[in-house]
């Protein structure tokens, strides 16, 4: 397996973490988005939509950070990463959603605008941001993951990466403590790798 990345996106980590915890092997290809190398042809060959990552599993390639970790939780068999029980699946994807909406647009956007200047409403991201925050601080009072499983779930791992990177956004965690509880137990896992720190927002 190959997955083409870029250390700084939260989509990429979130990708690359689960490979990783999966125990597969698989080598990283960074992508030069400062190059636009994302935008040439080749790459748009894998994803028309030029975006980052892509797993290319020996000639399948599977687009979006998402669909990836569906695929790998898919490709290791049967596991707690991803339920087969209608119940529990449907919890998982509920949270993938909030991985790919309210997270990306909320604590997502906020760390874009310091790590990458993108012109968001620096206040509205972070606002949102924390509207999401409070209800998974809330859900994680009574859950010790997110999708109320006994073990984690792809779901926690979508959620990690830009919620850990919070700050970067100058998004303050610290009053969440549910979610630093449970930050601690997903870098707990083996075979964690770390999401690349930048000292920009709360964290300069």
């Amino acid at each position: 397996m190959k997955l083409y990345h870029h250390p700084l996106s939260g989509h990429a980590h979130r990708a690359h973490l689960f490979l990783a915890l999966s125990g597969l092997d698989y080598a990283l290809i960074e992508v030069d988005l400062a190059g636009g190398a994302h935008k040439r042809p080749e790459f748009l060959a894998l994803n028309a939509f030029g975006e980052i990552p892509v797993l290319d599993d020996d000639g399948t390639i599977v687009a979006d950070s998402n669909a990836i970790l569906v695929y790998v939780a898919r490709k290791i068999g049967p596991s707690a990463w991803l339920p087969v029980d209608p119940i529990a699946e449907a919890e998982v994807q509920r949270w993938l959603s909030v991985a790919a909406g309210k997270i990306a647009y909320g604590a997502g956007a906020a760390r874009l605008v310091t790590v990458f200047n993108a012109p968001f409403d620096a206040a509205e991201v972070i606002r949102r941001a924390h509207d999401t925050l409070a209800v998974i601080e809330q859900m994680l009072e009574r859950r010790r993951w997110i999708a109320g499983t006994a073990d984690p779930t792809i779901a926690d791992v979508a959620l990690y990466s830009y919620i850990e990177r919070s700050p970067e956004g100058n998004v303050d965690t610290s009053g969440y403590l549910e979610i630093a509880a449970w930050l601690r137990r997903i870098e707990a896992l083996p075979r964690i790798v770390a999401f690349r720190r930048t000292p920009v927002g709360l964290e300069a």
